[in-house]
């Protein structure tokens, strides 16, 4: 399997240089992690960018309590192997406090509950800056991102209100309340993302890999079989065993498997080689509306 070397240590040498900002510019960051390939890449940046000195600063998880079993899974693991604090943040918690209400019917998720539970948790612990895994490549609002993305003292977005940045300078600077959510990835592909776990034999969830799984179709998106989901009769007769993959991982409600045979990362790369579009296509989601995740992202969503 061919791939661009000098490439690859250019996105490397480039995400390592943002978070070394970061760990410079702010007192209290928080890297965002989900279990999913990017937020994985982003922990072994920050293993490389700050070694042989331990990552200063801890991870966070916001969990909906629907997630792949897998992805806790290896979650657990990939944190006690890089041995840095993970904290959990807890939608559950924040339906059972009264902060969020559970969704109802056929489409019901979690997932759009997690920016309330983000917001409270970073209040709580009065992070100062977020880290996430989030590329231009993936939808059309990622693509107005900053690497720093200023968020308010409530932690909103506005894609007008961002700073400039020149010659690789970040600015950090806020008012007492104010965030930031910064976006090492930034400008990597998904084919980066693959190709990078291939150069450096970075271990990922099995889910990512072509396994059967119990599914069901929805709107012309294939959903994991799961007591998550709110399924109607006729959904429950046509739940058929597929051989499916993830492309990304999120809630199991909303997250969207492909068919795919692919068994090996060099087997993922030739797929996504041919395929012509983001894999978010498959969130259920970022389908609701036109502008999805604009509007999750202006209310604090990462």
């Amino acid at each position: 399997m061919q791939y661009n070397l000098n490439h690859l240590q250019k996105l490397e040498s480039e995400a390592i240089y943002v978070l070394r900002e970061v760990a410079a510019q702010f007192e209290r960051p928080v890297l965002l992690f989900s279990g999913g390939k990017d937020s994985i890449i982003m922990g072994h940046l920050a293993k490389k960018a700050f070694q042989p000195a331990p990552i200063p600063f801890p991870f966070l998880h916001i969990d909906t309590g629907h997630n792949f079993p897998e992805t806790i899974e290896y979650r657990d693991d990939f944190i006690k192997k890089l041995g840095v604090r993970l904290i959990v943040g807890s939608v559950q918690h924040s339906i059972d406090t009264g902060r969020v209400r559970e969704e109802k019917g056929r489409y019901a998720s979690r997932n759009i509950l997690q920016t309330v539970t983000l917001l409270d948790t970073i209040h709580e612990q009065k992070y100062d800056a977020a880290i996430g895994g989030g590329r231009r490549d993936e939808e059309k609002t990622r693509a107005k991102e900053r690497f720093f993305s200023h968020r308010n003292e409530i932690g909103q977005w506005d894609p007008k209100n961002q700073r400039p940045e020149l010659w690789d300078l970040y600015n950090g600077r806020k008012h007492h309340g104010e965030q930031f959510r910064i976006f090492p990835l930034s400008n990597w592909t998904e084919m980066d993302v693959w190709q990078y776990i291939l150069k450096e034999q970075i271990s990922i969830p099995t889910i990512y890999f072509s396994h059967k799984r119990k599914c069901i179709t929805r709107d012309g998106v294939i959903l994991a079989y799961s007591p998550y989901l709110n399924i109607d009769p006729d959904e429950k007769k046509n739940i058929q065993t597929m051989t499916v993959r993830c492309r990304t991982v999120g809630d199991m409600t909303c997250t969207g498997l492909v068919e795919s045979a692919a068994k090996t990362v060099e087997e993922i790369i030739e797929e996504v080689a041919a395929c012509r579009f983001s894999e978010r296509i498959s969130r259920a989601d970022d389908l609701r509306s036109e502008n999805a995740m604009e509007d999750r992202k202006k209310e604090g969503y990462f």
